[in-house]
């Protein structure tokens, strides 16, 4: 097999690899990179040829792993899309989002090549779709050649899998963006713990250990008593969530947690692609029971969608929790404009519940001290951080000791990895090669094929 990531930068971004196996040639997601613009932030499909593929596998819908999938499918249409079935509803209606977006940034930035592609091209990608269902293998046959892929459900998010490829007598298995702890909305992971001789595993969390005597919930609760204090205090709430599945899980640990009563009943406001998202949870839960959420949970919580304007500095005109996307507060969204409206107030809590990239608005609050001068670049404002501002461990990732352990389980001739910040690859590969000596552990230089 001939491995090749396209990330031009490697780390995390715009997830995709090329894999050559036999006479195979298949891309593994197609993403776009949330830190940069524009055609910075596509993989090097340079590198494969126009016809060229025969399967594109995508293994969830966050668009570090999909946004440009129209791009490389236009010249892939013999290609099949490799997608599970929760994947095959949500795609279409995340890369419209992400055309949205784009529009607005092309005079805003003044970026003549966006959008990357058009609502006709996302819509022409169905014709390419291929359901996959968890843990039931499929055969495809070129020539007198063969191949096997086979999903598992992967955890993080509504969709998510990790795939097997098993070309002879080579098993393969790409772990994707993987959760084995159950969330509220979604089962843990289940991977296949046979032997594995190339596994290629994501690596997000290296650098992060979590404490041996706490437990996600204990996150969770620690969150809710924290949200607790400051609307009891007589302040507002401001938790920035990923659209696709961290609001939902919100929503849905707050609507426990208000049934049990360890919540105090509160406006809550919601807003944008995260809220419209709830339907296609509604729907995936009733027709798969892949994930647990049914749109009930906006009626029972009284959910209100944000509206009218705010300005920075002015507290929002309303006591109450803020479930708003983006997860990074990246400008130009809703947690944003909320954000800059919050933060000068100290009763006000803005309170984070996954990944920041750290030249992110959300990376560089968490690195600001209490009182120290912040500034919303894109609302020209600047104030002191007055208000608590915190991060709870409820990542979608895997905790490192937990990979560390399912590598351990599997135990592969090569691990090569994937999906990390250049500190976190070099913890796992220390961590690798100190727990399996014999195996080989690569972190590949980004465009250099690698044959294992």
């Amino acid at each position: 097999m001939k491995i090749t990531d396209l990330n031009p930068v490697g780390q995390i971004g715009a997830h995709s690899q090329l894999v050559e196996i036999g006479s195979f040639r298949l891309l593994i997601d197609a993403g776009l990179n949330p830190e940069k613009v524009g055609l910075e932030a596509c993989p090097a499909f340079s590198k494969v040829e126009p016809g060229s593929l025969d399967f594109i596998i995508l293994s969830h819908c966050h668009l570090d792993h999909l946004g440009t999938l129209p791009l490389i499918a236009k010249d892939q249409r013999q290609a099949k899309i490799l997608l599970s079935t929760p994947s095959m509803s949500l795609a279409v209606r995340m890369l419209t989002n992400s055309h949205n977006v784009m529009r607005h940034q092309k005079e805003e930035l003044n970026l003549p090549e966006y959008p990357l592609y058009t609502r006709q091209q996302i819509q022409a990608l169905k014709k390419q779709f291929l359901p996959m269902f968890y843990e039931q293998a499929r055969c495809f046959k070129r020539g007198d050649d063969e191949i096997e892929i086979t999903f598992f459900r992967a955890g993080h998010v509504a969709g998510a899998a990790g795939f097997l490829i098993r070309h002879k007598d080579e098993r393969v298995f790409f772990t994707g963006d993987v959760l084995f702890t159950p969330q509220k909305t979604l089962p843990g992971a289940r991977f296949p713990v046979n032997k594995i001789d190339t596994l290629v595993m994501e690596t997000t969390r290296g650098t992060q250990s979590r404490p041996q005597d706490q437990e996600r919930m204990d996150e969770v609760s620690r969150l809710l008593k924290a949200t607790k204090d400051v609307l009891d205090g007589g302040g507002s709430v401001l938790i920035p969530t990923f659209a696709l599945g961290r609001m939902q899980e919100i929503l849905a640990i707050v609507h426990e947690a208000q049934q049990k009563g360890s919540l105090p009943v509160s406006a809550i406001f919601c807003s944008g692609l995260g809220l419209d998202l709830v339907n296609y949870f509604d729907e995936i839960s009733r027709t798969t029971g892949l994930i647990h959420f049914r749109r009930k949970i906006l009626k029972d919580l009284h959910v209100q969608e944000l509206a009218g304007s705010l300005k920075p500095g002015r507290d929002v005109p309303q006591r109450g929790l803020y479930i708003l996307s983006s997860g990074m507060l990246v400008e130009h969204t809703p947690a944003y404009q909320v954000a800059a409206s919050m933060l000068s107030n100290p009763k006000n809590g803005i309170f984070f519940v996954g990944y920041c990239a750290p030249e992110t608005p959300g990376g560089r609050l968490l690195r600001t001290a209490r009182e120290e001068v912040f500034e919303f670049e894109s609302l020209k404002y600047k104030t002191p951080a007055r208000a608590q501002f915190e991060r709870f461990d409820l990542s979608g990732h895997a905790d490192r000791e937990e990979l560390l352990d399912y590598a351990l389980a599997v135990d592969p001739s090569t691990i090569i990895l994937t999906h990390g910040s250049n500190e976190a690859r070099q913890w796992f590969m220390q961590a690798l090669k100190d727990a399996l000596p014999k195996t080989a552990v690569i972190d590949p230089t980004p465009l250099e094929p690698y044959t294992v």
